[in-house]
């Protein structure tokens, strides 16, 4: 049987050192600040991050380059036969576009995973990828059944503030401009290649029974009689994600959210700081 090997991106979210303790490999993605290079998670950890973003520096992301991730490949298969490569989603990066094009030359060695997630989705396919290999499944297989889970997850996220929205060109000035001033905090969805907005509303209250009752509607008509895991993250607010956890529970009974991370420092450039999120993914069958 083949040694097969995970190999992700920091859009994940998963750091180097859980890396190490999960047996996977991640790929450090770049990051432009103030016009110099960083590596997320090598020399740019969370809260430098946000210390750039309270400095309103000129923050921008990156896909690694081509030389990085063969080496990294190239490293792996040293010590494995095959790799399972799950890289951000391909309509919010090309970065897999990328890894897809450099795969054509391992002979099937590497195989490329589009399927359309970020951040704590993307955990949830690693997870199912390594339940999958555990039941003997090849590289190959594993991909086809992440492909084929795809779109079978969402994020509900709220935004704090419309100032990286507004940054990113993802609403206009006058938008933004009229949403402070309303003091509107608008919940976004992360499904498949598409950053949406969900809803708008005033307290983050509000927003919390919004994101809950999107993924109760989730649970009982999208995803009913399934298995599904739940799955809660934040930028820089971790003691209101903890809570948020609780009250999840609390709603969803025989339910345990099953990890608390913070999203990706790729999602976080976009949304800023003191946002949370919860996000349901179908679990996959062996």
């Amino acid at each position: 049987m083949s040694k097969i090997a995970i190999v992700t991106d920091s859009n994940s979210g998963i750091s180097q050192k859980e890396a190490k303790e999960m047996g996977i490999f991640v790929l450090p993605m770049p990051f432009l600040i103030n016009g110099k290079e960083y590596l997320d998670g090598v020399d740019l950890l969370p809260e430098q991050f946000y210390e750039f973003l309270k400095e309103d520096a000129d923050v921008a992301t990156s896909q690694p380059s081509p030389d990085s991730v063969m080496k990294l490949w190239e490293e792996v298969l040293k010590e494995y036969d095959e790799i399972v490569h799950i890289p951000m989603s391909s309509g919010l990066s090309g970065s897999c576009q990328t890894a897809m094009m450099l795969a054509d030359d391992y002979d099937g060695k590497v195989q490329v995973v589009n399927n359309q997630r970020v951040s704590i989705t993307q955990i949830a396919s690693i997870a199912d990828a390594q339940k999958l290999i555990a039941a003997g499944k090849t590289a190959a297989e594993v991909k086809g059944v992440l492909e084929k889970e795809a779109l079978q997850s969402s994020i509900y996220v709220t935004v704090t503030t419309l100032k990286y929205l507004k940054k990113g060109g993802r609403i206009t000035p006058a938008a933004a401009a009229l949403g402070t001033m309303l003091r509107l905090k608008p919940v976004l969805q992360i499904h498949g290649e598409k950053l949406d907005a969900f809803a708008k509303v005033r307290t983050m209250n509000a927003a919390k029974r919004t994101m809950i009752d999107a993924i109760r509607s989730d649970l009982e008509n999208r995803f009913a009689g399934q298995e599904m895991r739940l799955d809660v993250a934040h930028t820089n607010n971790k003691e209101a994600a903890l809570e948020f956890v609780k009250e999840l529970e609390a709603e969803f009974l025989g339910y345990q959210v099953q990890r608390v991370d913070e999203l990706s420092l790729s999602v976080a450039c976009h949304i800023g700081d003191g946002c949370l999120a919860v996000a349901c993914s179908r679990v996959v069958e062996v």
